[in-house]
């Protein structure tokens, strides 16, 4: 327990070392941008080859990947309900509303908490491909072939998916984990170097993301939705995981403790994107990315304590 609360606070402090910067305008006024870009593109792919290259992938893939899936699933499909049949919402507005209370920010957040709390980076893989590859691919779609704004086919969705950095950098690592393979030392030196750089630039950008808007301060009487996303999101998904953990899989200690945490991980940014590209959800998207950052980290502190 000492070493999860010391995880913690590794990442806190970090984090609020970027809220201070971001307040002060330190780095000025794109930092963040720039900082967030350079993680998902460059910094985030080279830490994910560097630790999937020696990860355990029965471990690692098995029982997490299903947890993953069944979790996020469940848990939309409860919410897409509500909002469907008892706040009599739009689809398109239920299908994003959903999509906040599922899918989790494995990659800006996930990573850190993955390294400093649960040990290993590559314990949340199985969060990443299946969101990246499958889940937020088949929300596009959906969405797609109900609004009338970009219109995209299998295609190209199938493009956009393989062109994904962090989907790139997965797929590498499982390739040298599978067969062994390693890289020679000119690669996985300078490799190693740009994949320091990951955890810090995530979190400095994430501390600085948060003193930039309010929740709730326009949200266009979509109150109750952003609420009860946020509700699903911290307390309904991780609970979903360790049902779907402990008593279908019979997961227990660490292994249990990483599926629920990952699980509890606030809402991912980009669906507050998806939201805007397609006009629909915006107020819920927004909001409920923001409470779920807010409140996660005492969400995760909420996990370690009640599991042990």
């Amino acid at each position: 327990m000492l070493a999860v609360i010391e995880g913690f606070s590794v990442v806190w402090l970090v984090i609020l070392v970027g809220w201070f910067v971001g307040r002060q305008k330190v780095l000025g006024e794109n930092a963040q941008l720039v900082l967030s870009r350079l993680s998902f593109f460059v910094a985030s792919p080279a830490l994910l080859v560097e630790t999937l290259s020696r990860a355990e992938l029965k471990t690692v893939f098995a029982g997490p990947l299903l947890v993953a899936a069944a979790g996020a699933v469940i848990t939309s499909g409860i919410y897409l309900v509500i909002v469907r049949f008892w706040l009599k919402r739009q689809l398109g507005e239920s299908l994003v509303s959903a999509m906040s209370s599922s899918t989790a920010n494995a990659a800006n957040l996930g990573i850190p908490i993955a390294a400093y709390v649960l040990g290993d980076a590559a314990l949340i893989a199985p969060v990443l491909v299946f969101q990246l590859a499958f889940y937020t691919p088949v929300y596009l779609m959906l969405l797609d072939s109900i609004t009338s704004g970009h219109r995209a086919t299998p295609g190209r969705v199938l493009l956009q998916i393989i062109r994904n950095p962090m989907i790139v950098g997965t797929v590498v690592g499982l390739i040298l984990a599978a067969t062994g393979w390693q890289l020679p030392n000119l690669v996985a030196e300078p490799l190693h170097l740009i994949a320091g750089a990951a955890i810090p630039a995530i979190l400095i950008a994430f501390g600085m993301s948060l003193g930039t808007t309010k929740p709730l301060s326009a949200a266009d009487g979509r109150r109750p939705d952003i609420l009860l996303s946020t509700s699903f999101k911290l307390i309904l998904h991780p609970f979903v995981a360790f049902l779907l953990g402990h008593f279908a899989l019979g997961m227990s200690g660490a292994a249990l403790f990483a599926v629920v945490v990952a699980a509890a991980l606030p809402t991912a940014q980009n669906v507050y994107v998806t939201s805007q590209r397609y006009q629909v959800g915006v107020a819920v998207a927004k909001d409920t990315v923001l409470l779920t950052t807010i409140l996660a980290i005492p969400a995760m502190f909420a996990v370690a304590f009640l599991l042990g």
